[in-house]
């Protein structure tokens, strides 16, 4: 497979990330969305250096904050390019390898890392006729400082639908000893050179969770993948995720602990391969 994008956050302390790559989403929704980006979460976006910054270690630092009013803000970016996209007949492969926020127990409740995708229509023409139809790829999240992680798809419509809306069809929850504490490389992968296409999520390269076309339905299938897709990062605080483990955040929960990101990387067939 070709390489097509990359980013290692390589840069000195303190600076924000790459411009030319990444856009921060700013405040609480997309321009016309669903208030509190439609889960419920409660934070803010910024593009302040104390919420999003590189570390001068070569990671991206997305770190959640708490003013002296209780109010929440922290990070969340997107790629520039929305036309990441696996070629008919062939392969895309999505990977970052990121350490969740290194919190756990009580002060953790609250806290919602994600490395994850959506389908460029959500970005043409909004959340609000697009999503999930147009495909939300979950590479990963964590939920409350659990030793765990999960993937899943949405796709087709909601509430309910061939992706069980709004829980989506996932992996369930993956244990991870230390995943709070240690980097691991979260991927996924669309291939295309079989009939029923499938997805496939893997952890330091393993597999671990598959989902086919035919488990979905081709029409719904289709619109949740074939076409193009942006990457995103981010850290929220609450909402829905979060409480369907316990809830928060509450005054217990610890402010300040970043998910760091060592790179981001897509891969594809090429074309004439594809």
């Amino acid at each position: 497979m070709e390489l097509v994008f990359r980013d290692d956050f390589d840069g000195p302390s303190g600076t924000g990330v790459n411009r030319s790559d990444w856009f921060y989403d700013l405040g609480t929704s997309y321009p016309g969305g669903p208030e509190q980006w439609g889960t419920g979460e409660i934070e803010t976006m910024t593009d302040s250096p104390d919420n999003v910054y590189l570390d001068g270690q070569g990671h991206l630092a997305i770190r959640p904050l708490r003013d002296s009013e209780g109010n929440w803000t922290s990070g969340r970016i997107e790629t520039t390019r929305s036309n990441f996209a696996a070629q008919p007949g062939g392969k895309l492969y999505v990977e970052a390898s990121l350490q969740q926020p290194a919190v756990d127990g009580e002060a953790a409740a609250g806290y919602w890392p994600a490395f994850w995708m959506l389908g460029d229509e959500v970005r043409t023409q909004g959340t609000r006729l697009k999503w999930p139809g147009a495909g939300e790829w979950d590479v990963m999240e964590g939920a409350n400082g659990r030793d765990s992680h999960f993937g899943t798809l949405h796709c087709g419509v909601a509430p309910g639908g061939p992706c069980n809306e709004f829980n989506g069809l996932g992996s369930g929850e993956k244990p991870c000893s230390g995943c709070t504490r240690n980097f691991h490389t979260y991927a996924i992968e669309y291939d295309r050179t079989s009939s029923p296409e499938k997805l496939s999520w893997f952890r330091d390269g393993r597999e671990y969770f598959t989902l086919s076309e035919k488990e979905v339905g081709s029409p719904a299938w289709k619109e949740a993948t074939q076409h193009g897709f942006f990457l995103i990062l981010n850290v929220a605080v609450g909402g829905a995720f979060p409480a369907a483990f316990g809830g928060g955040p509450t005054p217990a929960t610890s402010p300040g602990a970043p998910m760091l990101v060592d790179h981001v990387a897509v891969y594809r067939t090429p074309a004439h391969l594809g």
